[in-house]
């Protein structure tokens, strides 16, 4: 059979003829096209539907929504709650573990503005609250003791006085040397049963990382191994670096106490037409105050409390509660208690030589103060805790030996270019 052919002329009668599909009432349906009515625009059509389809999609998701944030609060009875300032945007600022929320009291830490005056770089409320999230997020703890038999207080105080003493050797900055006690402390937080003789190992290998983040010319790493004289080597700190970072998370940026120290000493020395970022504090004051914080964090004890009260407590005593109250913005009843602790280590410390600024090579004399300096930490700590003894029935850790064990070697024997 052929196919027959359509003329041209009886082209309009085929498209009168011809149906289109309707979709009405749900039903499908057929409906007669007439040639001389125009057809109608699709476009506005398309853009109903496409307006409807749209409201159609939106609806569910702003459901969605509600209904999460709803059950974010209703959860909030059982985790922490809405009252804690974290901004959700910055993922580093978000606490490794909510039970840590239960570990401090939050009444202190948001009563009082920022004490940080304007700032021309950014918002120092922003700044105030970030290194407050930092006291949540950063977790230490003393008890870690009981998950190693093996390791007593004494152990630690040594191994920071040697840490202390490397610091000096290599002109390393405070921050440095504190970096790496918080590293070694929290570290020690998340292992189980640790023999002594390891101690030494994630020591150095705790302020090697704390150089490379700190530091701009940090030592090279056979420069760490050659002041254990032979006790590690390079891969055993390769291998250690690994193993710390992992356990830590790579949550290396803590606010130590020396940093909250630098701040409390500018906010009180701060001048309105000075720049912020300029040191405009007393060189000799600040190392009198570092040298008790030093002192205060070879004892174990100093893990009670947190580092902003630390700081607040040892300035404290170099001057009066309304500064310290000022800037800090913590009360007397948050200070109070660490003020009382350290008071043994005040009076060890008026009893000793007034310290000095020293000169290092390659430093400048108005960075003289950052760099870390060694004295017999561990004579002073003996007679502090002789002082807690005395007064607290001796409920405090038990004193380091006489022995100064890990010391590095002096200055004179290194080599001049290794």
């Amino acid at each position: 059979m052929r196919m027959r052919s359509v003329p041209e002329q009886s082209r309009g009668e085929a498209e009168t003829e011809a149906y289109i599909m309707s979709r009405r009432s749900g039903r499908l349906t057929l409906q007669a096209r007439d040639s001389n009515t125009p057809e109608p625009t699709a476009k506005p059509q398309l853009k109903k539907r496409k307006s409807e389809a749209l409201k159609k999609k939106l609806q569910p998701a702003a459901k969605k929504q509600s209904y999460e944030i709803q059950k974010c609060w209703r959860s909030s009875e059982e985790g922490p709650g809405p009252c804690v300032l974290i901004e959700t945007p910055h993922k580093e600022l978000e606490p490794s573990e909510t039970t840590g929320f239960r570990q401090f009291t939050f009444k202190n830490l948001f009563i009082q503005p920022s004490p940080i005056p304007q700032l021309s770089w950014a918002s120092c409320d922003d700044v105030w609250i970030k290194m407050l999230n930092k006291e949540l997020k950063y977790i230490h703890d003393k008890s870690y003791l009981q998950k190693h038999p093996k390791v007593q207080p004494k152990m630690r105080a040594i191994l920071l006085d040697w840490l202390l003493e490397v610091s000096e050797v290599y002109s390393l900055h405070r921050q440095t040397a504190y970096l790496a006690q918080d590293f070694f402390d929290r570290f020690m937080l998340t292992q189980d049963d640790m023999n002594k003789d390891y101690l030494q190992l994630v020591g150095i290998t705790a302020l090697f990382i704390a150089a490379k983040i700190e530091e701009i010319y940090p030592p090279k790493i056979f420069e760490f191994a050659y002041v254990t004289d032979g006790a590690c080597d390079t891969w055993d700190i390769q291998k250690t670096e690994l193993m710390i970072l992992k356990a830590l998370e790579w949550n290396l940026c803590p606010e130590t106490p020396i940093s909250w120290l630098k701040l409390y000493c500018q906010v009180e020395a701060q001048k309105d037409d000075e720049n912020f970022l300029v040191p405009q504090f007393s060189q000799e004051t600040y190392i009198q105050i570092t040298q008790l914080l030093d002192l205060c964090l070879m004892d174990i004890g100093a893990l009670d409390f947190s580092y902003s009260v630390l700081a607040a407590a040892a300035f404290c005593h170099f001057s009066s509660f309304d500064v310290v109250h000022r800037v800090s913005g913590l009360s007397w009843e948050a200070v109070s208690p660490c003020v009382r602790w350290m008071t043994p280590f005040m009076e060890t410390l008026r009893s000793e030589p007034r310290p000095q600024l020293k000169s290092f090579l390659k430093v400048k004399p108005d960075d003289r103060h950052n760099i870390q300096t060694h004295v017999a930490y561990l004579d002073l700590l003996r007679k502090c805790q002789e002082r807690q003894s005395d007064s607290l029935d001796g409920s405090l850790s038990p004193l380091p030996p006489k022995a100064v064990m890990l010391t590095p070697p002096s200055s004179a024997e290194k080599p001049a270019n290794p």
